[in-house]
């Protein structure tokens, strides 16, 4: 409702209908040390007859509502001549005045009071006020320039600049505790909006403010891929106009995944798909309707499902439902781990059989290049992506599919240069673990995918990185996190498949022999040395080598000392880890456990290996330069052998080994998503028993405090979805190399 806001004259005396004066003055106080000051206020006087009584008290109940009171208690000396009823301390506070002009004098109106606002009143709401949005695009397509104004009497009048000063703390401060907020417009007029709605409004403008910068015509600049914050906008001021048509390419979508299907929003989406062999999962479902909502948009994104929840099933549905829709199909490229080339070749087989399929893997792939044009699905390499470029870099992909999309965690590595390369209608990613160690790789891995969504690497470092892992800043966290929603798609095993068993974790102290420890301590005092004096010359970040360096050779002494290149190490003929491995496996497999035992060094494995044939325990083992993975796998799974020895690099992914229900993880390190990934080789869909996992560490060592620091590790992944975030600093180099402790 518009306010009756009256020209220059007071009005006459004599009128039937109750009136009200709004006045600006300023009047004398007397401080608390006897001191005067002066005060500026609004004063309201009520003008009505005897018999309006009634319309009075109402109208002090709602002024007194405002924060309004009664002349007389305000403590306030008035110049001779004031006849106010009521008084407000707001001085020229625009927002105080505004609120109150927005809350209790359109009731007054709608009562019968009419309102006159003297012309020197500090704050005059313009009437017919009209919120709305422009958008215009550059001439590539790439940024959308978004500016928010109001429509007054047929004249755009442009409020960013006000909401600019509001988010860069200059000008206008948000008001505490009222629920109108005044924004000027000119001519000494000002527009309300309610709060709740202003701040989301805020926020908006303050994330494309802070990162994205001006456009070249004054407004806030909108990346193409985050359209969906549009979408938002149009919420907020009930409907996106303004002078610049929408541009063409423009799309609102819910940024919320697995939120409907089809013509209905609330129905879910189909677990049956025509010609897919397989019945997905109600979860599996919606991240394929997503997958599929993401294409139709022309952008890619990370499906990050905890392993084992079937992200090659989602994708293989989704590559089905790509090659169907489309008028002349283009193939998709799959490019995996040299180890999980078998595994997706099979899973096609199984569930799409259809698709054409095409690996190009071994010495003769150079011989199927010419087949590619006629295949649905073509496999590869990250290794042969970068040796057979020529071959992929003038061709189109309807979608390039990247496994295992971690491995390209580094945007300098030849990989990711490789993939930036291909021409594809859509990039998407897998990776259980998007971020392992800092926000870079998600930052890495996102630019494959939705190019341009987070910036390049100096800006993201400057605008969230730094922020984040070093200054622990929450807001900067929340407005990455909603920058991301859109295009990183995870779930919890915990939260979606609530039939798979318990998991129980134990960590397992050990303590070490006399010898042992005095070896520890040795090469530790030296060790510290070394890195204090790197951390001095060059900063932690730059003297990386050199801590991992020193930590791997604690980590050795730790596993066995038969590791450590030293005189010192042969002479120790004793290690109290192994011992302890080889009763628990004793004591497991006496028990009917079946159990995987994972280790990063192969080096150790063969030392595991050694001591369980000594004994007559019969196991398998895998690594990096194993021969037949399936086979070994499909031997364990038959139930050849109780004990399964598995270097983590080699199988800590791709692997399905649902018969085993114990894991133990022999040497801890500080990525706890790598070991999150080996535990999953057990502890995923098809698992009916319940699953132990063991860490077995060197109790009071850089093991023990490598396990304070997972949970950090493990914070910097999940911040960006619920949590705090993290990084590795001088103080934790520090702490890693403490004198070791006994818990005894």
């Amino acid at each position: 409702m518009s306010l009756a806001t009256h020209a220059a004259a007071a009005p006459e005396e004599g009128l039937g209908a109750p009136r009200i004066e709004l006045v600006r003055q300023v009047a004398i106080r007397v401080g608390p040390r006897g001191d005067l000051e002066e005060v500026a206020f609004a004063g309201a006087r009520l003008l009505a007859g005897p018999e309006q009584s009634a319309a009075c008290d109402a109208a002090r109940c709602l002024l007194e509502r405002a924060g309004a009171v009664e002349a007389e208690l305000s403590g306030l000396e008035l110049p001779p001549g004031t006849e106010v009823d009521y008084v407000l301390e707001a001085g020229d506070d625009v927002q105080l005045l505004g609120d109150l002009l927005a809350r209790a004098l359109p009731e007054l109106e709608g009562a019968g009071w009419d309102v006159w606002v003297d012309p020197d009143f500090p704050c005059r709401l313009a009437s017919q006020a009209r919120w709305c949005a422009e958008i215009s695009s550059d001439e590539d397509g790439d940024w959308f320039e978004l500016h928010l104004g109001v429509e007054i009497d047929g004249t755009y009048v442009d409020l960013l600049p006000a909401m600019v000063d509001l988010v860069s703390g200059r000008g206008l401060k948000l008001p505490r505790g009222r629920k109108n907020v005044v924004l000027p417009v000119g001519d000494g007029r000002y527009v309300t909006a309610p709060r709740a709605r202003l701040e989301r409004l805020m926020e908006i403008v303050r994330e494309l403010y802070e990162v994205d910068g001006r456009g070249p015509r004054g407004g806030v600049q909108i990346p193409a891929c985050l359209t969906e914050l549009v979408g938002e906008v149009s919420a907020c001021v009930q409907g996106v106009t303004g002078h610049a048509a929408r541009p063409a390419g423009l799309h609102l979508v819910e940024p919320d995944p697995g939120r409907g299907h089809g013509d209905d929003p609330l129905a879910p989406p189909p677990t049956e798909l025509p010609g897919l062999r397989a019945t997905l999962r109600p979860y599996q479902a919606e991240g394929v309707a997503w997958l599929g909502r993401l294409a139709a948009r022309g952008v890619g994104g990370v499906l990050a499902d905890d392993m084992g929840l079937g992200k090659t099933l989602q994708t293989i549905a989704h590559l089905h439902a790509r090659h169907d829709d489309q008028a002349v199909p283009a193939p998709a490229l799959v490019i995996a781990p040299t180890s999980l080339v078998g595994n997706w070749r099979k899973e096609l087989a199984r569930f799409a059989p259809h698709l054409r399929t095409l690996v190009l893997h071994g010495p003769t792939r150079a011989r199927r290049f010419a087949d590619i044009a006629g295949a649905d699905v073509v496999i590869t390499t990250y290794p042969l992506l970068v040796r057979d470029l020529a071959e992929h870099a003038g061709r189109r992909y309807s979608t390039v599919v990247l496994d295992e999309a971690q491995t390209v965690k580094n945007a300098r590595s030849q990989a990711h240069t490789a993939v930036r390369a291909l021409e594809a209608d859509q990039v998407l990613c897998l990776s259980g673990t998007p971020v392992e160690n800092n926000l870079e790789e998600l930052r890495a891995i996102l630019e494959l995918c939705v190019p341009g969504l987070l910036g390049d690497r100096e800006s993201f470092r400057a605008k969230f990185r730094d922020p984040i892992e070093r200054a622990r800043d929450e807001e900067r966290l929340a407005i990455l996190r909603r920058r991301i929603t859109p295009f990183v798609l995870r779930r919890l095993k915990r939260d979606v498949v609530r039939e798979l068993p318990p998991k129980t974790e134990v960590v397992r102290p050990v303590e070490l022999g006399s010898a042992q420890r005095d070896l520890y301590e040795s090469i530790r005092i030296a060790a510290h040395g070394e890195v204090r004096r790197a951390i001095q010359k060059k900063g932690v970040a730059a003297a990386g080598i050199d801590i991992l360096s020193a930590l791997t050779k604690l980590r050795q002494v730790c596993c066995d000392p038969r590791l450590v290149a030293l005189d010192a190490a042969r002479a120790v003929d004793e290690s109290a880890k192994l011992q302890a491995l080889l009763d628990m496996l004793g004591e497991l497999t006496a028990a009917g456990r079946r159990v995987l035992v994972f280790s990063q060094f192969t080096s150790m494995l063969a030392l595991i290996s050694q001591a369980l044939t000594r004994q007559g325990t019969h196991h398998l083992v895998l690594t990096g330069a194993s021969k037949g993975r399936q086979e070994l796998v499909d031997r364990f799974e038959g139930g050849e052998a109780d004990v399964f020895l598995i270097s983590l690099k080699a199988g800590g992914t791709g692997l399905n080994l649902v018969s085993a229900d114990t894991v133990i993880h022999y040497d801890p390190w500080w990525n706890p998503a790598a070991q999150r990934q080996a535990t999953d080789r057990a502890y995923r869909i098809g698992q009916r028993r319940p699953v132990h996992v063991y860490q077995l560490i060197v109790a009071g060592s850089v093991e023990a405090r490598m396990v304070a620091l997972q949970r950090r590790k493990q914070a910097l992944a999940e911040g960006l979805f619920a949590g705090e975030a993290a990084g590795l600093s001088e103080r934790d180099v520090e702490d890693l190399f403490a004198p070791l402790q006994s818990d005894s």
